[in-house]
């Protein structure tokens, strides 16, 4: 289970919340444990989990055509279709464990739609007049509307945030999940320029670098991978632009292991760089390794932002402004806490967060170090294998 269970329990029974139901698939894949593909691949497609506060139970609601993925990846708890769907049965075959659990899933109850077997779960678990905590992104308007008509003395509380705070703090097994994450995108990032020579593209980097994700058994999600001037656009797509000395190469980078995310920034140089690439990035490299040193459970996400850009801005770049430095990231590749001036936040044992310093110059070159940081009993950890220093390629 990837759900933390205690601290669900806490923050239902402080907002008074009989049950939570997740729509989005970011939250009925941590809530349930299921992987529901048609709501990854387009807009629309419903699929739900009910999670009961006083029988610790899970229902997943879903779509008759995908019960070979809950047959495959079997999450336990209850299950209602709805939707028509037909796949037939070979009378003469010895069925697998998996097509058995299907036969099984097959003869359950069909609901009409996504609403009739959520109001079913909803009232057989919780009554009613149950107060519950939806996820309220993921369910169409017109879904939401027919719910509340339909259990009209239920209490409806908006809980995306909620689903936020829960996922925020991370069980061992998502931390686990993280840390593979964060060291195949390293890997990706070492091959992809172990390979670089003059006159490749941007292109070409990339396809070493996704490659290598996919052969590590990652999915590659962010491939932000930029040279010389190009580096300076925040979300530079790979070009046909090609490799030239005296270039600078920013990675902004990451994946998906096993359903969690990465998101890694790294910076090199083809020959000698500047001073003022060298400083710059002397800088931002800096910035977060005041974080490292300072990260702690308790330690204001506010405090935490403003020693970032201050250090900054004490060894090299005084101009250096931003939005935020860094983010939680886990299931979704942004958690909270946000690392902002503005956060009410607080770090708190087992978050992961990135802390990240980019700058961006057009004209100039785009810089940025950002790491995975884990935020321990008494300090932080880094996922990192290598730090953020700066890399010299002799080529």
């Amino acid at each position: 289970m990837l759900l933390n269970a205690s601290r669900a329990a806490e923050i239902m029974q402080d907002n008074g919340l009989d049950a939570l139901v997740a729509t989005t698939p970011e939250n009925v894949l941590y809530l349930g444990g299921y992987w529901a593909m048609s709501q990854w691949v387009r807009r629309g497609p419903q699929a739900y989990v009910m999670y009961s506060r006083t029988k610790a139970e899970l229902c997943i609601i879903t779509s008759t055509s995908l019960l070979d993925l809950v047959a495959d990846q079997n999450p336990g708890g209850q299950v209602r279709r709805f939707s028509y769907f037909r796949t037939d049965v070979d009378p003469s075959a010895t069925l697998s464990a998996e097509d058995q659990r299907q036969v099984a899933l097959f003869s359950d109850r069909e609901y009409k739609g996504p609403v009739d077997a959520l109001v079913a779960a909803l009232t057989d678990d919780v009554g009613g007049s149950a107060r519950i905590g939806i996820d309220e992104l993921g369910i169409t308007p017109q879904c939401m509307e027919e719910l509340i008509q339909r259990l009209p003395q239920a209490t409806f509380v908006r809980s995306f945030k909620l689903f936020e705070k829960i996922r925020a703090i991370k069980t061992p097994e998502e931390i686990a999940r993280l840390r593979m994450a964060c060291s195949i995108t390293e890997r990706s990032i070492d091959r992809a320029l172990d390979a670089a020579t003059e006159g490749m593209t941007e292109l070409e980097m990339a396809r070493v670098f996704h490659s290598t994700t996919t052969s590590l058994d990652g999915v590659p999600v962010t491939g932000c991978i930029g040279f010389g001037d190009r580096s300076a656009m925040s979300n530079v797509q790979p070009s046909s632009r090609q490799l030239r000395r005296g270039d600078v190469i920013r990675f902004d980078v990451g994946c998906r292991y096993r359903h969690y995310r990465s998101d890694i920034s790294r910076i090199a140089a083809v020959g000698e760089p500047t001073a003022k690439v060298r400083d710059y990035h002397n800088a931002l490299w800096l910035g977060v390794q005041r974080a490292h040193d300072i990260a702690k459970p308790g330690l204001r996400v506010a405090t935490l932002f403003n020693e970032v850009v201050e250090t900054v801005r004490r060894n090299g770049i005084p101009h250096y402004e931003r939005s935020h430095v860094g983010h939680g990231i886990g299931i979704d590749g942004y958690d909270p806490p946000n690392i902002a001036a503005d956060s009410s936040d607080v770090l708190e044992e087992n978050m992961v967060v990135c802390v990240e310093t980019p700058y961006y110059e057009l004209g100039f070159a785009g810089l940025q170090v950002e790491d995975m940081i884990l935020i321990t009993r008494d300090g932080s950890e880094s996922l990192m294998a290598r730090d953020g220093r700066l890399r010299i390629l002799a080529i």
